[in-house]
């Protein structure tokens, strides 16, 4: 997979061929990591992971509504040529650092009368938007209701300086705000003076000098607020599944459809008339919208077909695609269902030019996944920026990466604690040929993931995870905990 477009990072461990080295994956950060023993409540879990176009922020948000911004710590300011220097040098001993910046309620718990139709606060997908002003952006909605947010630095005033003495003070140290009457200060008939409750406290009306008035007030310091600027609600029917907004506007994209599903939706990244969608089916399909602005029809599809004699009950169910990302360059789209990781070259819809077997270990256990409701789990995927690999996440809170170049067999399972390479499992399998030859040329199967022998934990599972636009890091959520790492 080529990755040469504008922006494109070239990974230092290419080599002439195109086969990258396998890479070595390291703790970076964790943020919320809960105690042995802790009981996680269900409204902080995570739900949605999010890095922005530049990747110095990264938003998630959880089932209780709340949307969670970071920021970049370790990138200074360009002051000279010679600290750009330094900080080239100094690269491969440092990693991303993020720190938390703040917090905001985006949606709270609906009820519709009409349906009787409870709504979760439940935070479904988080979108950034283009930069401006030296505002944030992003969209986020849960499963009806779509919102667009600003977060700016706004700087915070304190009051420096009073007009009064202490030895003019009230007795009962009050300090009243700038906000006066004119008729504060006058007497009633008799000419004596009366006092009047103020937030419940006696103030003489002549005894100017006891009033506590700001003369100076300065700025000390800013801190990021959140606002709601637009609210797209009450025009779905069903459940809003994904949103993606367009590189020209902040347009976005519904996700609903009666008979099948539309399980997610991502804009193109540089033609702004193109769409991908997925859905329930087990389809992508690519729209161009200057042919038609309703999406009804497609101008590609990119569908396996089943093999003869190999459908079954759960045939549908787990070849619904959960997750589908255009890479960089936007030649290729990933998808994901719930036994695997499809590659697509979207001047090729014959067949996926890769496939990665994630679950296949899983097969023989389908009747009792759709037992417990885990067959209808929605795992994520995500494509690193120089387009060398895929990532996906899987259950014990395990996530993998494959590699996807010309003849590479990079295979790795990491899982969501400080050593992710505890549970490494390497896995032999035949190289692919060139990406452009032939369809179905890749394909790994990951039996023994767990060297430990280990049971596997459903309920423990990594739904989400996002890959650094420009960096080998990736963020991943386990549970309410968010964690990162870096190679």
């Amino acid at each position: 997979m080529n990755g040469g477009g504008e922006g494109s990072v070239e990974h230092p461990a290419s080599t002439a061929a195109g086969d990258p080295q396998p890479l070595e994956w390291k703790f970076s950060q964790v943020f919320g990591e809960r105690a042995a023993g802790e009981e996680v409540q269900e409204v902080d879990i995570i739900s949605a992971i999010e890095f922005d176009k530049t990747g110095d922020h990264l938003a998630t948000g959880d089932r209780g509504g709340r949307v969670v911004l970071f920021e970049r710590t370790d990138k200074g300011d360009h002051g000279s040529l010679r600290k750009d220097l330094e900080r080239m040098d100094c690269l491969i001993n440092r990693h991303p650092e993020f720190r938390y910046k703040t917090e905001f309620q985006s949606h709270e718990p609906e009820f519709d009368y009409l349906k009787s139709l409870e709504i979760e606060e439940k935070i479904n997908k988080i979108r950034w938007c283009q930069t401006a002003n030296g505002a944030l952006f992003l969209l986020s909605t849960n499963d009806k209701t779509i919102k667009f947010w600003k977060v700016q630095e706004r700087k915070v005033k304190k009051v420096c300086q009073m007009n009064a003495v202490p030895s003019n003070s009230t007795g009962n140290g009050l300090v009243v705000g700038s906000s006066t009457s004119n008729s504060s200060n006058s007497c009633i008939a008799n000419g004596a003076c009366n006092k009047i409750p103020f937030n419940n406290a006696s103030i003489p009306y002549g005894d100017v000098q006891s009033l506590h008035l700001p003369v100076v007030v300065t700025s000390h310091e800013t801190s990021p607020v959140a606002r709601c600027r637009r609210i797209y609600a009450h025009a779905h029917d069903y459940h809003i599944n994904s949103i993606s907004n367009n590189r020209t506007s902040n347009s976005d994209m519904n996700s609903e459809l009666c008979l099948k599903v539309i399980t997610s939706a991502v804009f193109h990244p540089t033609h702004c008339n193109m769409l991908a969608y997925s859905s329930s089916k087990g389809s992508v399909r690519l729209i161009d919208m200057r042919q038609s602005a309703l999406c009804d029809t497609h101008s590609k599809l990119f569908e396996e077909q089943e093999a003869p004699g190999s459908k079954s009950f759960f045939t549908e169910i787990i070849a619904s695609v959960s997750d589908v990302k255009f890479s960089k360059d936007g030649r290729h789209l990933l998808s994901r269902d719930y036994m695997t990781l499809k590659l697509w070259d979207i001047n090729m819809n014959s067949g996926p030019v890769a496939t990665f077997q994630v679950h296949e270990y899983l097969r023989p256990k389908l009747c009792d996944l759709y037992e417990n409701d885990s067959i209808f789990d929605k795992f994520e995927c995500c494509l690193s920026g120089d387009g060398l690999r895929v990532a996906t996440g899987s259950y014990s809170n395990l996530f993998r990466v494959f590699g996807c170049s010309e003849g590479s067999t990079e295979a790795t399972t990491l899982e969501a604690t400080k050593n992710p390479m505890r549970r490494q499992g390497q896995t032999t399998s035949r190289p692919p040929r060139s990406l452009g030859t032939l369809p179905r040329v890749l394909s790994r199967d990951n039996y023994d993931i767990d060297a430990n022998g280990n049971a596997f934990d459903f309920t423990t599972k990594l739904l989400h995870l996002a890959w650094h636009p420009t960096e080998n890091s990736i963020a991943c959520a386990a549970s309410n905990s968010l964690y990162m790492y870096y190679a």
